[in-house]
């Protein structure tokens, strides 16, 4: 029997087979520890226990007894138990307990390996691709999982999955002309990703500014913004058609500041230059400088003031934090050097000719009815005094 077996083991189908009915046994034993693990909150930890230890002997034994049946040595009780879980494997029930178990197990596979792969909490264009790229592949996989389990199962079931998938290929290019913006979605979604055009953790503006924020979500269909107040967009891939993305390679920071037209220019700009190397010099933002700041001057006359400006090339997502140093800085150096920052101001010029102002007092009219009110009232048959009468007619007169 020994020679026997030496001799079948020299076949490399063999040893295909043998590995065949290992990953299926494993697949069994998984999906049987999964069910169980839904029962602890219902028995004991002893029984679970024992529940345990009975699936994993009757495992091993079906492993063995498979093996020596797939190997074709004749062990007393392995040989015949080998050939009966055999059968029993090639029916229905069988196919789709296997099938149950491989799918559950690539699916968890799939997040094992999708969660190993970690794109760092540097910002960087390889780690925006990575994490974008991570959730796009882990869907993808998952969704062909289920496919590839709903064909195999209604073909262990006796079901034509060739003929089903004929039909439901018709019915899904019909399903196509009513959905044809699904399918400009996911066309714009796939060419997003091929050009890497933005990814996960890009702060972006959609259509000219109607939309803004930083990308939470990319997959191939839709684009999930988060905006500065929280609030979290839902933007369908067809309906993008400019995007504007201010964290690609590099950015910049427009550092400008006004100031009035009765202030010193020359000294304004000693102190924009002084304040831009300070920045650019100190070790808590040096690092997020790419090059050294670019002093261009008066850039215009405005209404209220006249504008020097200041340009900083930085690490992509660094110039919110660095103009906000920035502002702070140079107001506080323009107070020091006494360069008045300018505010609105307007004059009113109201022609050659002098203006001529009149104050006048409205005098207010006596209340009629109040003073009727005040008026004594006099019982019937009576009359008022001759005197107050004759100062009623005067006062009328």
């Amino acid at each position: 029997m020994l020679d026997l077996l030496l001799a079948q083991l020299s076949k490399p189908w063999v040893w295909l087979k043998v590995v065949v009915v290992l990953l299926a046994t494993y697949a069994v034993w998984w999906a049987g520890r999964s069910l169980l693990r839904l029962l602890t909150p219902h028995i004991g930890p002893s029984m679970l226990k024992l529940l345990k230890g009975l699936w994993l002997a009757v495992c091993l034994f079906s492993a063995l007894a498979v093996s020596v049946y797939a190997v074709y040595v004749p062990v007393p009780i392995l040989f015949d138990a080998g050939q009966v879980i055999t059968s029993w494997f090639r029916a229905s029930a069988g196919q789709l307990v296997v099938i149950v178990a491989l799918s559950l197990i690539g699916w968890r596979l799939v997040g094992t390996l999708s969660g190993r792969i970690v794109p760092g909490d540097e910002f960087s264009r390889r780690a925006v691709r990575l994490s974008t790229l991570r959730g796009v592949v882990e869907s993808t996989l998952r969704v062909i999982i289920v496919l590839i389990a709903a064909i195999s199962v209604l073909q262990a079931i006796g079901i034509n999955a060739t003929t089903l998938l004929a039909g439901v290929s018709v019915f899904g290019l019909a399903v196509g002309f009513g959905a044809q913006s699904l399918i400009k979605d996911v066309f714009n979604g796939f060419f997003i990703l091929l050009e890497d055009q933005y990814g996960v953790g890009d702060v972006i503006t959609v259509n000219s500014g109607s939309l803004s924020g930083g990308v939470e979500k990319l997959n191939l269909r839709v684009t999930a913004l988060r905006a500065l107040d929280g609030t979290v967009h839902i933007v369908p891939n067809g309906q993008i058609q400019t995007v504007s993305v201010s964290s690609k390679d590099w950015s910049r920071v427009v550092a400008t500041v006004d100031v009035t037209y009765t202030a010193n220019v020359n000294e304004a700009l000693r102190v924009l230059e002084q304040v831009s190397q300070d920045l650019y010099k100190d070790p808590e933002w040096s690092g997020n400088f790419l090059d050294a700041p670019d002093l261009q001057g008066v850039t215009n006359l405005a209404a209220d003031g006249v504008e020097l400006r200041a340009l900083f090339k930085v690490q992509p997502k660094t110039q919110y934090a660095l103009h906000r140093e920035f502002n702070r800085r140079i107001k506080i150096a323009m107070d020091q050097a006494g360069i008045e920052i300018p505010f609105p101001q307007r004059t009113i010029s109201m022609g050659d000719s002098p203006i001529s102002i009149r104050l006048v007092r409205d005098t207010p009219k006596p209340d009629l009815s109040k003073q009727a009110m005040q008026a004594p009232h006099l019982r019937p048959g009576e009359s008022r005094d001759p005197e107050d009468s004759a100062e009623d007619e005067a006062a009328r007169d």
